[in-house]
């Protein structure tokens, strides 16, 4: 039996979404441990596209669904989305357990964030302003409120009439016209805790009775391993950890009960926001990546940066998390290409160097080192084995397994489910299975 998490291996929008609906059909609960609606999992099934914020993947294929203790939470999101998905024919109500010792985000969390975001000398980070990042600060500050507390009507007023009035007296602070209602808020949110509260238990214990009766699990991360707050391109990152460390904290799950990690990682890279990109391709190539594969993002549609695959940023990432396997994704999206490049290494200051560096002005510097491999010129599309890819196709993928030293399991050719191929033999393909 195997517990796996399956998460992003780039700087997010990698398709862990596609990854986690494909294979949830082996797993028994699907767990999501870390973020909040600033990242989005898209679906696509038959004529239907499913964007999914906090609802885990899994829920697509009749799972029961967790989410944990890691996350932060807008109510009125989290009750959207399930509105969203019932009226489609999924059943969420029955599914979803959601943790609680989750986080719960305000509004006045978004205004904190935009301002932030706006404020001068400040450079700015390129967030969604959603309210993540200032409601994780309230949690580390230790003055968040939790949904134990949201969904409690004698232990939530004092808790938010507190953090109401700290939140007015930061506004105060900084000068802002602060024209919030606090009292139509604490109604609205009393609602709120009235119709999440069937859902809300203690999510950890829930796994761990789970993990005794022999089930499986399989984690999905949102974002990516250069987004985590400790491991990723500081500044510019989320406020969680994306990475697969998160997992033990982020749904209170015991680490030496994870059987596999699996990345994934689109065929080239992209980027939302600011922050440093090594191997991001400029004018006409990058407009061409962007284009072909329809790289705007999920949750805010902003135009994603493109470039190039980055060997060093997945030897590093595989490094953090521990990858057994890598998912490729967006393969189709190359076919048209004469050649493609292949960030090999990073030149610092005139000297190659082997780590990662540390510091966003050093990563803002470094030069990309490519090498130029030819394309294969016709459509992937339809291609549902490893054996069926053109020749140049499979010593792309070949010649990556080789620089990043992480093995390719599968490979995605397009949104659907069944544009898929596992290689056989695989260490993916023991954890996971074969597609169904």
């Amino acid at each position: 039996m195997s517990n796996v998490v399956i998460l992003g291996a780039q700087w997010g929008d990698e398709g862990k979404g596609k990854m986690v609906d494909l294979f949830s059909e082996r797993f028994d609960i699907v767990v999501r441990y870390q973020g909040g609606h600033n990242a989005g999992h898209t679906v696509f099934i038959g004529d239907r596209r499913y964007v999914l914020t906090l609802v885990p993947s899994g829920i697509l294929r009749g799972k029961q669904v967790v989410i944990g203790n890691g996350l932060v939470i807008d109510p009125a999101e989290l009750i959207r989305q399930i509105e969203t998905l019932e009226a489609a024919g999924v059943d969420v109500v029955g599914k979803l357990a959601v943790s609680n010792r989750a986080h719960v985000i305000f509004p006045f969390h978004r205004s904190v964030e935009k301002v932030s975001e706006a404020r001068e000398g400040r450079t700015a980070i390129g967030t969604t302003s959603r309210g993540i990042g200032p409601c994780y600060e309230d949690k580390i500050g230790r003055r968040g409120i939790r949904m134990a507390e949201l969904v409690d009507e004698e232990v939530f007023p004092p808790l938010f009439r507190a953090l109401a009035e700290d939140k007015a007296t930061l506004a105060r602070a900084f000068g802002i016209q602060d024209t919030f209602d606090y009292e139509a808020i604490f109604q609205e949110y009393l609602a709120y805790g009235r119709r999440l509260r069937p859902m809300v238990c203690d999510t950890a214990r829930l796994l761990h009775r789970a993990l005794a009766e022999g089930k499986q699990i399989l984690f999905e991360g949102a974002q990516g391993s250069m987004l985590d707050i400790d491991h990723g391109t500081y500044p510019f990152v989320t406020s969680s950890n994306a990475t697969a460390g998160g997992v033990a904290t982020g749904a209170g799950f015991p680490p030496t009960k994870i059987d596999g990690v699996v990345g994934v990682s689109k065929a080239y890279v992209t980027r939302v926001g600011a922050g440093a990109f090594p191997s991001e391709a400029h004018g006409e190539a990058g407009d061409r990546i962007r284009d072909a594969g329809g790289e705007y993002g999920t949750v805010t549609g902003r135009p994603r940066r493109c470039g190039w695959f980055d060997v060093p940023l997945v030897r590093y990432t595989a490094m953090i998390n521990g990858f057994d396997s890598l998912a490729l994704t967006k393969l189709d999206v190359l076919d048209g290409l004469d050649e493609i490049l292949v960030c090999v290494g990073y030149r610092l200051d005139g000297e190659e160097i082997e780590e990662m560096p540390a510091t966003h002005a050093a990563l803002a510097r470094v030069e990309p080192i490519y090498e130029r491999l030819p394309g294969w010129k016709t459509s992937t599309r339809e291609v549902r084995c490893f054996e069926d890819l053109p020749p140049n196709a499979r010593a792309y993928l070949r010649f990556l397994e080789e620089r990043t030293g992480v093995e390719i399991g599968v490979v995605s050719v397009g949104a659907e489910r069944n544009q898929t191929a596992v290689a056989a033999g695989s260490r993916l393909e023991q954890l996971l299975g074969s597609v169904p």
